[in-house]
């Protein structure tokens, strides 16, 4: 399922406090698409890493009450009011033990004396076993007791986060033109950088630093791997004979379209970033001129900036005369 998907999905457990288990590989995005929906739904996250866990560390530690006998005294983590969300996180990264401890909780919503209260949710992640990450094979006592989600990563759905979260646009450009380097994760090798969702969003935060020359290409390295990092700092080279912006909007029906595919894609993420009702004339006499990819691609990008522009003579006309492929 791709993102969206499972929040949607997700959004309909919470309504009958239904336990999940997201699964998915590593750098995907499982641990934060819980949190992008804690935030949403106005909820406290509990997150607790489960590996971090004894076996005696859910149940508490015991004391004796005032009648004499023993109670247990529960984890401070534990949620006792509210409404909210308590992750597991890594769950199956826990020993069995660890494991075992959850089942009362997970389906009784209890933990010998402790109850989670009326309000929360218990949701939990963790990394497939066939990505050879560390992991216990899951109990299927405790499987059974929740519903599994597969999470799979969508480059619409990480633009669509990216959009929202200021990821610096050479970047999304550079995955449109190369979606299969959202997620190039392989089991079999052993490499220790590789491209993920997660591993990107690094990458923009490195770059939003502005990295000293010499560092830059070790850092990308270091955070995607090497064969992604020379893709993407070639793609940066030749974003950067591009034309500026206001130049390409001054002259766009004379100004020289770019051959490489890759320099298509960044001409058209920097021009769609652009976009509003005064500037759609241009943007629509530049779009005429590119192949229907690209054309298409302009235009959507420019709308999804500034949705008026789909209510302007510019953007119908453009529309009328591609109808056959907007169908």
């Amino acid at each position: 399922m791709r993102p969206s998907e499972i929040a949607s999905a997700l959004e309909t457990l919470l309504t009958v406090k239904q336990p999940a288990f997201i699964w998915g590989a590593p750098g995907v995005g499982k641990s934060q698409i819980v949190a992008q929906l804690a935030t949403k739904q106005g909820l406290t996250l509990v997150d607790i890493r489960a590996v971090l866990l004894d076996p005696v560390d859910l149940r508490g530690i015991p004391r004796i009450d005032d009648t004499g006998k023993t109670a247990w005294c529960a984890p401070s983590f534990l949620p006792t009011e509210g409404k909210g969300i308590l992750f597991l996180d890594e769950l199956n990264t826990a020993p069995p033990l660890v494991q075992a401890a959850c089942y009362q909780l997970v389906l009784d919503r209890k933990l010998g004396e402790y109850e989670l209260p009326e309000g929360w949710t218990i949701l939990a992640a963790g990394n497939r076993e066939s990505d050879k990450a560390v992991t216990h094979r899951m109990p299927s006592a405790l499987a059974n007791r929740m519903v599994h989600l597969d999470f799979e990563a969508n480059l619409d759905d990480w633009l669509t986060w990216a959009d929202d979260n200021e990821v610096i646009p050479s970047l999304k450009a550079f995955l449109r033109f190369r979606p299969k380097l959202l997620h190039a994760f392989d089991p079999k090798k052993n490499d220790k950088a590789f491209p993920s969702p997660r591993s990107w969003e690094f990458v923009s935060n490195i770059l939003a630093a502005n990295p000293v020359a010499n560092t830059k290409r070790a850092l990308i390295t270091g955070a995607v791997g090497e064969g992604a990092a020379t893709e993407y700092l070639a793609f940066m080279t030749a974003c950067d004979e591009l034309p500026s912006v206001e130049a390409v909007l001054a002259n766009p029906d004379t100004i020289e379209l770019p051959d490489d595919p890759a320099v298509a894609y960044a001409l058209c993420e920097s021009v769609a970033r652009k976009a509003s009702d005064d500037v759609i004339p241009q943007i629509a006499i530049l779009a005429a001129r590119l192949p229907i990819e690209f054309s298409v691609l302009l235009m959507r990008d420019s709308a999804a900036t500034s949705p008026s522009i789909v209510e302007t003579p510019s953007f119908a006309n453009w529309a009328c005369a591609n109808s056959d492929i907007l169908v």
